[in-house]
Protein backbone atom coordinates (compact mmCIF):
# COMPACT_ATOMS: atom_id res chain seq x y z
CA UNK A 1 0.00 0.00 0.00
CA UNK A 2 1.82 3.34 -0.87
CA UNK A 3 2.54 5.72 2.23
CA UNK A 4 0.67 8.26 1.47
CA UNK A 5 -2.62 6.06 1.52
CA UNK A 6 -1.94 4.41 4.60
CA UNK A 7 -1.73 8.05 5.95
CA UNK A 8 -4.73 9.30 4.64
CA UNK A 9 -6.58 5.87 6.24
CA UNK A 10 -4.75 6.83 9.89
CA UNK A 11 -6.39 10.18 10.04
CA UNK A 12 -9.48 9.54 9.04
CA UNK A 13 -9.55 6.83 11.62
CA UNK A 14 -10.44 9.53 14.43
CA UNK A 15 -13.27 10.96 12.82
CA UNK A 16 -15.26 7.68 12.49
CA UNK A 17 -14.19 6.13 15.64
CA UNK A 18 -15.70 9.64 17.30
CA UNK A 19 -12.50 9.90 18.89
CA UNK A 20 -10.12 12.78 18.91
CA UNK A 21 -5.95 12.60 19.00
CA UNK A 22 -4.21 14.55 21.25
CA UNK A 23 0.08 15.11 22.11
CA UNK A 24 -0.21 12.18 24.44
CA UNK A 25 -3.26 10.26 24.41
CA UNK A 26 -7.27 9.31 23.04
CA UNK A 27 -9.64 11.04 24.15
CA UNK A 28 -13.07 10.30 23.54
CA UNK A 29 -15.27 13.14 21.44
CA UNK A 30 -18.41 12.55 23.20
CA UNK A 31 -19.57 15.93 21.69
CA UNK A 32 -19.76 15.09 18.14
CA UNK A 33 -20.51 11.52 19.01
CA UNK A 34 -23.71 12.52 20.98
CA UNK A 35 -24.68 15.04 17.79
CA UNK A 36 -24.60 12.18 15.81
CA UNK A 37 -26.38 9.91 17.95
CA UNK A 38 -29.40 12.54 18.60
CA UNK A 39 -29.87 12.77 14.72
CA UNK A 40 -29.58 9.38 14.53
CA UNK A 41 -32.29 8.81 17.08
CA UNK A 42 -34.60 11.78 15.41
CA UNK A 43 -34.36 9.98 11.86
CA UNK A 44 -34.99 6.39 13.37
CA UNK A 45 -37.84 7.76 15.32
CA UNK A 46 -39.26 9.45 12.04
CA UNK A 47 -39.00 6.33 9.90
CA UNK A 48 -40.58 4.65 12.98
CA UNK A 49 -37.72 2.39 13.85
CA UNK A 50 -38.33 2.27 17.10
CA UNK A 51 -35.51 0.20 18.08
CA UNK A 52 -33.04 1.56 16.18
CA UNK A 53 -34.12 5.32 17.53
CA UNK A 54 -34.14 3.71 21.51
CA UNK A 55 -31.11 2.56 21.00
CA UNK A 56 -29.77 6.03 19.90
CA UNK A 57 -31.52 8.05 22.24
CA UNK A 58 -30.22 6.07 24.96
CA UNK A 59 -26.30 6.60 23.42
CA UNK A 60 -27.25 10.02 23.37
CA UNK A 61 -28.17 10.65 26.93
CA UNK A 62 -24.89 8.68 27.89
CA UNK A 63 -22.94 11.20 25.59
CA UNK A 64 -25.33 13.85 27.36
CA UNK A 65 -23.79 12.39 30.55
CA UNK A 66 -20.22 12.12 30.04
CA UNK A 67 -20.54 15.35 28.50
CA UNK A 68 -21.99 16.92 31.31
CA UNK A 69 -19.45 15.15 33.81
CA UNK A 70 -16.82 17.53 31.84
CA UNK A 71 -15.55 20.80 33.74
CA UNK A 72 -15.97 23.58 30.95
CA UNK A 73 -14.87 27.46 31.17
CA UNK A 74 -17.04 29.89 32.26
CA UNK A 75 -17.03 33.55 31.67
CA UNK A 76 -15.21 34.60 34.74
CA UNK A 77 -12.24 31.96 33.95
CA UNK A 78 -13.31 29.84 36.76
CA UNK A 79 -14.61 26.26 36.35
CA UNK A 80 -17.92 25.19 36.21
CA UNK A 81 -20.21 22.06 34.94
CA UNK A 82 -22.96 21.19 32.77
CA UNK A 83 -26.18 19.98 34.12
CA UNK A 84 -27.42 16.70 32.69
CA UNK A 85 -30.37 18.00 31.28
CA UNK A 86 -30.58 16.39 27.66
CA UNK A 87 -28.94 13.13 29.21
CA UNK A 88 -32.43 13.17 31.53
CA UNK A 89 -34.91 14.02 27.81
CA UNK A 90 -32.80 11.59 26.04
CA UNK A 91 -33.32 8.91 28.56
CA UNK A 92 -37.34 10.10 28.64
CA UNK A 93 -37.66 9.41 24.62
CA UNK A 94 -35.99 6.30 25.14
CA UNK A 95 -38.56 5.03 27.63
CA UNK A 96 -41.08 6.33 25.94
CA UNK A 97 -40.23 4.25 22.62
CA UNK A 98 -39.66 1.45 25.10
CA UNK A 99 -43.39 1.66 26.11
CA UNK A 100 -44.10 1.34 22.05
CA UNK A 101 -41.95 -1.68 21.82
CA UNK A 102 -43.65 -3.75 25.23
CA UNK A 103 -40.46 -3.73 26.58
CA UNK A 104 -41.55 -2.61 30.42
CA UNK A 105 -38.62 -4.12 32.63
CA UNK A 106 -36.92 -0.77 30.44
CA UNK A 107 -39.66 1.83 30.76
CA UNK A 108 -39.50 1.54 34.51
CA UNK A 109 -35.51 1.86 33.76
CA UNK A 110 -34.93 4.35 31.81
CA UNK A 111 -37.63 6.51 33.20
CA UNK A 112 -35.72 6.24 36.92
CA UNK A 113 -32.45 7.08 35.43
CA UNK A 114 -34.33 10.22 33.52
CA UNK A 115 -35.89 11.28 37.36
CA UNK A 116 -31.97 10.88 38.55
CA UNK A 117 -30.46 13.26 36.18
CA UNK A 118 -33.26 15.92 36.82
CA UNK A 119 -32.39 15.78 40.20
CA UNK A 120 -28.66 16.27 39.45
CA UNK A 121 -30.24 19.03 37.67
CA UNK A 122 -31.74 20.60 41.06
CA UNK A 123 -35.06 20.16 39.57
CA UNK A 124 -37.13 17.41 41.97
CA UNK A 125 -40.90 18.64 39.73
CA UNK A 126 -39.42 16.84 36.71
CA UNK A 127 -37.57 14.24 38.63
CA UNK A 128 -41.27 13.34 40.34
CA UNK A 129 -42.50 14.00 36.72
CA UNK A 130 -40.12 11.42 35.14
CA UNK A 131 -41.10 8.58 37.74
CA UNK A 132 -44.98 9.36 37.22
CA UNK A 133 -45.11 9.48 33.75
CA UNK A 134 -43.33 5.88 33.82
CA UNK A 135 -45.70 4.60 36.31
CA UNK A 136 -48.47 6.04 34.02
CA UNK A 137 -46.96 3.49 31.28
CA UNK A 138 -46.72 0.47 33.37
CA UNK A 139 -50.16 0.73 35.39
CA UNK A 140 -51.61 -1.72 32.76
CA UNK A 141 -49.16 -4.55 32.31
CA UNK A 142 -47.02 -3.59 35.60
CA UNK A 143 -49.27 -2.13 37.91
CA UNK A 144 -47.02 -3.37 41.42
CA UNK A 145 -44.22 -1.52 39.67
CA UNK A 146 -46.00 1.05 38.74
CA UNK A 147 -47.34 1.87 42.38
CA UNK A 148 -43.56 1.68 43.54
CA UNK A 149 -42.94 4.36 40.89
CA UNK A 150 -45.74 6.77 41.99
CA UNK A 151 -44.63 5.75 45.42
CA UNK A 152 -40.98 7.45 44.62
CA UNK A 153 -42.50 10.15 42.64
CA UNK A 154 -44.49 11.40 45.63
CA UNK A 155 -41.16 10.92 47.80
CA UNK A 156 -39.43 13.42 45.78
CA UNK A 157 -41.65 16.27 46.07
CA UNK A 158 -42.33 14.82 49.78
CA UNK A 159 -38.51 15.91 50.44
CA UNK A 160 -38.64 19.28 48.61
CA UNK A 161 -41.81 20.30 50.44
CA UNK A 162 -44.34 20.14 47.68
CA UNK A 163 -46.73 17.95 49.16
CA UNK A 164 -49.68 20.08 47.12
CA UNK A 165 -47.96 18.73 43.89
CA UNK A 166 -47.88 14.94 44.69
CA UNK A 167 -51.89 14.35 45.08
CA UNK A 168 -52.70 13.17 41.82
CA UNK A 169 -49.68 11.01 42.20
CA UNK A 170 -51.67 9.65 45.85
CA UNK A 171 -54.71 9.05 43.96
CA UNK A 172 -53.77 7.25 41.19
CA UNK A 173 -51.55 4.95 43.14
CA UNK A 174 -54.94 4.36 45.57
CA UNK A 175 -56.47 3.63 42.44
CA UNK A 176 -54.13 1.20 41.33
CA UNK A 177 -54.53 -0.53 44.96
CA UNK A 178 -57.59 -0.77 44.54
CA UNK A 179 -57.72 -2.36 41.39
CA UNK A 180 -55.79 -4.92 42.35
CA UNK A 181 -57.74 -5.32 45.52
CA UNK A 182 -55.08 -4.50 48.01
CA UNK A 183 -57.91 -2.14 50.32
CA UNK A 184 -55.37 -1.48 53.39
CA UNK A 185 -52.90 -0.53 51.30
CA UNK A 186 -55.44 2.19 49.21
CA UNK A 187 -57.20 3.29 52.77
CA UNK A 188 -53.15 3.90 53.99
CA UNK A 189 -52.34 5.91 50.94
CA UNK A 190 -55.44 8.13 51.16
CA UNK A 191 -54.13 8.74 54.70
CA UNK A 192 -51.08 9.68 53.49
CA UNK A 193 -52.65 12.17 50.90
CA UNK A 194 -54.33 13.82 53.85
CA UNK A 195 -51.22 13.88 56.12
CA UNK A 196 -49.99 15.71 53.18
CA UNK A 197 -52.64 18.13 52.84
CA UNK A 198 -52.47 18.97 55.86
CA UNK A 199 -49.14 19.92 55.49
CA UNK A 200 -50.02 22.76 52.61
CA UNK A 201 -53.44 23.30 54.47
CA UNK A 202 -55.46 22.18 51.62
CA UNK A 203 -58.46 21.16 54.11
CA UNK A 204 -60.46 20.12 51.32
CA UNK A 205 -58.65 17.39 50.06
CA UNK A 206 -57.22 16.42 53.63
CA UNK A 207 -60.99 15.84 54.53
CA UNK A 208 -61.75 14.17 51.23
CA UNK A 209 -58.73 11.52 51.76
CA UNK A 210 -59.87 11.09 55.45
CA UNK A 211 -63.57 9.87 54.34
CA UNK A 212 -61.55 7.92 50.89
CA UNK A 213 -59.65 5.79 53.46
CA UNK A 214 -62.66 5.12 56.02
CA UNK A 215 -64.79 4.13 53.08
CA UNK A 216 -62.50 1.51 51.66
CA UNK A 217 -62.15 0.39 55.32
CA UNK A 218 -66.10 -0.63 55.47
CA UNK A 219 -65.84 -2.27 51.94
CA UNK A 220 -63.13 -4.40 52.35
CA UNK A 221 -65.37 -6.07 55.75
CA UNK A 222 -63.19 -4.09 58.35
CA UNK A 223 -65.76 -2.50 60.54
CA UNK A 224 -63.15 -1.88 62.79
CA UNK A 225 -60.79 -0.44 61.41
CA UNK A 226 -63.32 1.92 59.96
CA UNK A 227 -64.15 3.16 63.19
CA UNK A 228 -60.90 3.18 64.63
CA UNK A 229 -59.72 5.34 61.34
CA UNK A 230 -62.40 7.92 61.84
CA UNK A 231 -61.40 7.89 65.71
CA UNK A 232 -57.85 8.56 64.84
CA UNK A 233 -58.84 11.45 61.57
CA UNK A 234 -62.02 12.96 64.39
CA UNK A 235 -58.60 14.31 66.15
CA UNK A 236 -57.85 16.75 63.55
CA UNK A 237 -60.35 19.91 64.18
CA UNK A 238 -60.38 20.37 60.42
CA UNK A 239 -61.75 16.98 59.68
CA UNK A 240 -63.95 17.18 62.83
CA UNK A 241 -65.94 20.31 61.37
CA UNK A 242 -66.00 19.23 58.17
CA UNK A 243 -69.08 17.78 55.86
CA UNK A 244 -66.72 14.40 54.89
CA UNK A 245 -66.72 13.87 59.08
CA UNK A 246 -70.70 13.75 58.90
CA UNK A 247 -70.97 12.11 56.16
CA UNK A 248 -68.55 8.92 57.93
CA UNK A 249 -70.49 9.42 61.25
CA UNK A 250 -73.69 8.74 59.30
CA UNK A 251 -71.91 5.64 57.33
CA UNK A 252 -70.58 4.11 60.64
CA UNK A 253 -73.59 4.51 62.31
CA UNK A 254 -76.13 3.26 59.82
CA UNK A 255 -73.36 0.20 60.12
CA UNK A 256 -73.66 -0.06 63.98
CA UNK A 257 -78.01 -0.07 63.53
CA UNK A 258 -77.93 -2.59 60.37
CA UNK A 259 -79.63 -0.29 58.39
CA UNK A 260 -78.81 -1.39 54.77
CA UNK A 261 -80.96 1.38 53.16
CA UNK A 262 -79.52 4.16 55.37
CA UNK A 263 -75.97 2.66 54.06
CA UNK A 264 -77.20 3.72 50.58
CA UNK A 265 -78.83 6.88 50.62
CA UNK A 266 -75.49 7.98 52.54
CA UNK A 267 -73.42 6.75 49.24
CA UNK A 268 -75.49 8.85 47.37
CA UNK A 269 -74.78 12.20 49.62
CA UNK A 270 -72.73 14.80 48.15
CA UNK A 271 -70.06 14.78 50.23
CA UNK A 272 -68.98 11.36 48.71
CA UNK A 273 -70.21 12.38 44.81
CA UNK A 274 -66.81 14.83 45.27
CA UNK A 275 -64.68 12.14 46.34
CA UNK A 276 -62.33 10.00 43.53
CA UNK A 277 -64.23 7.81 41.00
CA UNK A 278 -62.64 4.65 42.28
CA UNK A 279 -64.07 5.56 45.82
CA UNK A 280 -67.32 6.48 44.39
CA UNK A 281 -68.12 3.03 42.88
CA UNK A 282 -66.86 1.13 46.37
CA UNK A 283 -69.38 3.21 48.08
CA UNK A 284 -72.19 2.82 45.80
CA UNK A 285 -71.41 -1.14 46.43
CA UNK A 286 -72.17 -0.62 50.25
CA UNK A 287 -73.41 -2.45 52.49
CA UNK A 288 -70.25 -5.24 52.09
CA UNK A 289 -70.46 -8.48 54.52
CA UNK A 290 -72.60 -9.09 57.13
CA UNK A 291 -74.39 -6.53 58.60
CA UNK A 292 -76.15 -8.14 61.27
CA UNK A 293 -72.97 -9.72 62.46
CA UNK A 294 -71.64 -6.76 63.13
CA UNK A 295 -74.62 -4.90 64.94
CA UNK A 296 -74.11 -8.34 66.74
CA UNK A 297 -70.44 -7.64 67.93
CA UNK A 298 -71.13 -4.28 68.50
CA UNK A 299 -73.81 -6.01 70.98
CA UNK A 300 -71.09 -8.01 72.75
CA UNK A 301 -68.54 -5.09 72.74
CA UNK A 302 -71.28 -2.99 75.03
CA UNK A 303 -72.64 -6.45 77.14
CA UNK A 304 -68.43 -6.34 77.89
CA UNK A 305 -67.86 -2.71 78.46
CA UNK A 306 -70.88 -2.25 81.05
CA UNK A 307 -69.92 -5.10 83.35
CA UNK A 308 -69.05 -3.66 86.74
CA UNK A 309 -65.45 -3.89 87.32
CA UNK A 310 -65.24 -3.63 90.88
CA UNK A 311 -67.57 -7.25 90.51
CA UNK A 312 -65.24 -9.87 91.42
CA UNK A 313 -67.90 -12.59 91.26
Amino acid sequence: MPSSARISRRNRMPRLLGTKLSFTRWNADWKSATSLYEQAAIAYRFRKDNEKAKDAFEKASKGQEMISSYPSPSDNMSISFNIPWDAAKHMESAGALAKELGLWNEVSDFHRRASEFYRECGRPQPASDALAKGASFLEDKAPEEAIKMYDEACSVLEEDGKEQMAFDLYRAAASLYVKLEKYSDAAATFLRLGSAADKCNAINSQCKGYLSAIIIYLYAHDFQQAQKCYNDCSEVQAFLNSDQNRCAMKLLSAYEEGDAEEIKRVAQSSAINHLDHVVIRLARKLPTGDLQAIKKDLAGDDGEDSLDENDLT
